[in-house]
């Protein structure tokens, strides 16, 4: 089982902001910026590429509502999609950045 997988069944202690049906949401281990929260499905899934247009709108609207719970307006979301792409964990995760400015990445 991989990791996320074992963090979405509580095998593995995070520190959770926010959950449903769906998702979970946790603050990540190694934070890039002040704010660094990874949402995921509960379910696996490898990446966007694999995952439903359902899966992918109710992880949306849990961005939503981890950014409203955390009281952030700005931010970067991140999803990486590959391993040339820098994904490590091949479980479909979005990075939510913020609480500093992150700087232009591209337009």
């Amino acid at each position: 089982m991989c990791i996320f997988c074992e963090i979405a069944n509580k095998n593995i202690d995070s520190k959770i902001v926010y959950e449903d049906d769906f998702c979970i949401a946790f603050n990540d281990v190694a934070p890039a910026a002040p704010t660094h929260v990874l949402v995921i499905p509960k379910q696996h899934v490898a990446n966007v590429n694999e995952a439903s247009s359902e899966l992918l709108s109710r992880i949306m609207q849990a961005v939503k509502e981890v950014v409203k719970a955390l009281g952030i307006s700005e931010y970067r979301l991140i999803s990486n999609c590959g391993e040339s792409s820098g994904q490590t964990v091949f479980h479909l995760h979005f990075h939510i950045l913020g609480g500093k400015n992150l700087g232009k990445l591209c337009d």
